[in-house]
């Protein structure tokens, strides 16, 4: 099969509105189960399985079984990023409905995108690192300086065991609603995690949205400071 065709392979999948609904739906992070992800599909659980079968086929998701239940997620974060993508240029061209989320003042504020944060405060904190100097491009990536490493800990993430992993330590991620970069890979895994466990923010029940708590935005916000535009 040529590169061609496993392109269209795989954009005939995403393209089905029905698949469109459920793999959004697992961008979230969470695992669903079929039953789960019939209601936000609006279809039974049987079609709902038909359309997971061939996402599983395609590695686009995976099934993981516990106990009685099975539960649906995306395969791995490089579906989340194509997902997240192909967000971005669903809201460029204005499909209505991408429009329509872009719109949603929440999901636009703050929601998780896969297993980092992202909308307007998750570009926030990326501005504010790369204006501080905490991080850098680096072999056409992104690292993360001495003095981020630093204030890292200062916050209480341990950056070395992050580093244990196969994944880049950080990179950025083109958010779609505000079009510009957000603040990826473990350590803004690790950071999110933070935020809650701070009781800064907690995650809203059945939405990737993000609620930050008055006093655990103004704690975000010292944080992560913006240099005023000159």
């Amino acid at each position: 099969m040529s590169e061609a065709q496993r392109i269209a392979e795989i954009a005939a999948l995403i393209g089905d509105p029905t698949r469109a609904e459920l793999l959004t739906a697992l961008l979230g992070g969470q695992a669903l189960t079929a039953s789960e992800l019939a209601v936000v599909a609006r279809v039974t659980k049987p079609t709902i399985s038909a359309h997971l079968a061939k996402l599983v086929a395609a590695r686009l998701v995976a099934i993981e079984s516990q106990g009685r239940h099975r539960y649906a997620r995306l395969a791995d974060r490089r579906v989340a990023h194509l997902l997240e993508s192909l967000l971005g240029v669903a809201t460029r061209v204005a499909v209505p409905r991408a429009t329509a989320l872009a719109r949603e003042p929440a999901l636009r504020r703050a929601r998780v995108c896969y297993d980092h944060l992202a909308g307007d405060l998750g570009v926030l904190v990326y501005d504010s690192l790369e204006q501080r100097g905490l991080i850098e491009a680096r072999d056409g990536g992104l690292g993360l300086t001495a003095a981020g490493r630093r204030f890292f800990r200062r916050l209480g993430i341990e950056v070395e065991p992050l580093e244990r992993g196969r994944r880049p330590l950080c990179r950025s991620c083109l958010d779609w609603t505000a079009r510009r970069h957000h603040l990826a890979g473990p350590l803004a895994s690790a950071l999110l995690e933070r935020c809650f466990t701070l009781g800064w923010a907690r995650r809203a029940r059945g939405s990737r949205v993000v609620h930050f708590f008055a006093l655990g935005e103004a704690a975000l916000r010292e944080r992560f400071p913006l240099r005023a535009a000159s």
